[in-house]
């Protein structure tokens, strides 16, 4: 189960922002929550922003593991050799 961005249930803060002020005029004549919007806008590029920070953690650690195998050689292979009874260089 995925851990949501941030705590749904904390308390609301009034905040400041600054807005287009045709933009704001014509989200408050068809009834439009703001802040709803805004929240939900927010928590979208929150979510965003921590899907790409994962995906270059996961790029970073294949490209080490990798680089490990290509100069080590593969961990599965040593143990499968290391079973099969053969002779594994350790160095």
């Amino acid at each position: 189960m995925r851990e949501p961005p941030f705590v749904v249930d904390a308390p609301k803060q009034t905040v400041s922002l600054t807005i287009n002020s045709d933009l704001i005029a014509r989200i408050k004549a068809r009834g439009i929550n703001a802040s709803r919007v805004a929240e939900e806008a927010l928590a979208r590029e929150l979510d965003r922003h921590r899907r790409e920070a994962v995906t270059s953690d996961v790029v970073t650690d294949l490209a080490a593991a990798s680089n490990y195998v290509a100069k080590h050689g593969s961990y599965a292979d040593l143990a499968r050799d290391h079973y099969r009874g053969k002779k594994v260089d350790t160095d």
